[in-house]
């Protein structure tokens, strides 16, 4: 048994929940831990590979406040050394041993190898079909922008290759595209892909529909969307909205219509002010698709667990 540290004794003793405590204790209860680790722990060295490995829930544990908060591995390292709730929440103490950094970059590296983001992002969403919060009726599509780096002074000397540049209104964008399918009811993501910023939308509106829904929903960028030979066969409503210019000169039903539109594809956006904002991911962490990719798949599911959490925590 661990003894109380001075830190720890303190901790016991202050008077009020910080914020970071109770997300914690929140992604704490809406996470199924279990499910999780059962997809990596085939992956996840054993004793007696290499040095003496950390328990796979506590590596687990500490990825995910990394992508919580956005941490490169040393911040990471630092945070675990600093923040008793952090801490707590890997189970760690500083009694005990900590994972230093060269430990959570291997654990990420796992995770990237074996391609795990999207076996857990399928698994939260399993874990959420069974409580019955997956629906299928219809589906609303979008993709936004992730930017990337544009400086040169690197070890190559040049950009990213896999990140491009894009024109949106009258601002250029470089990096990637995260295009997502989400149900017109929860708005919780079912499908995810990814590309260089600088391929259309609808390129990738055949990989976003699940094949049982009933009603796609998409922005001005998807106009066309039935014509397409990839999508000939697709038989649903597309309530598409119109552009811009058109939408200006709308009265009346139709005006009404494309505003009913705009409410019901809100959902979508709320996916990517979680992935974004709250979680801090605007801008990508590596170079390359994959490694953002399989970060980003992770994230989705933690955008999920947060949409539905009214129904999960009761």
């Amino acid at each position: 048994m661990n003894q109380l540290t001075f830190a720890e004794a303190e901790y016991n003793a202050k008077k009020r929940k910080t914020r970071r405590e109770k997300f914690l204790e929140q992604m704490d209860t809406l996470i199924p831990w279990k499910q999780l680790e059962r997809k990596i722990q085939r992956h996840y060295p054993k004793n007696g590979q290499g040095r003496h490995p950390y328990p796979l829930n506590v590596m687990l544990r500490v990825h995910c406040m990394q992508l919580f908060y956005n941490l490169s591995d040393p911040a990471m390292e630092d945070s675990l050394y600093e923040i008793e709730s952090m801490r707590r929440f890997a189970g760690l103490s500083l009694s005990g041993s900590i994972p230093d950094e060269t430990t959570i970059l291997k654990f990420r590296h796992l995770l990237e190898r074996y391609n795990l983001g999207e076996a857990l992002f399928k698994e939260v969403n399993r874990h959420l079909d069974k409580q019955g919060l997956i629906l299928k009726e219809g589906s609303i599509v979008d993709a936004t922008i992730i930017e990337a780096p544009t400086s040169t002074k690197n070890e190559n000397g040049e950009r990213d290759p896999e990140m491009h540049q894009t024109k949106k209104g009258n601002e250029w964008h470089f990096g990637m595209k995260m295009h997502v399918g989400v149900d017109d009811t929860l708005g919780v993501v079912h499908t995810l892909t990814t590309t260089s910023a600088n391929e259309h939308d609808i390129t990738q509106l055949s990989e976003l529909l699940h094949g049982e829904e009933g009603t796609v929903w998409g922005d001005a960028g998807y106009r066309g969307a039935e014509k397409r030979p990839d999508l000939k066969d697709v038989e649903v409503d597309w309530l598409i909205s119109q552009r811009p210019g058109v939408r200006k000169t709308l009265r009346g039903i139709a005006a009404r219509a494309e505003k009913a539109k705009a409410q019901v594809r809100a959902k979508v956006e709320h996916v990517f002010l979680k992935i974004k904002q709250q979680f801090g991911y605007a801008k990508v962490r590596y170079r390359g698709l994959a490694k953002n990719t399989n970060r980003l798949y992770v994230l989705a599911g933690f955008a999920n667990l947060l949409t539905c959490k009214k129904f999960l925590l009761t």
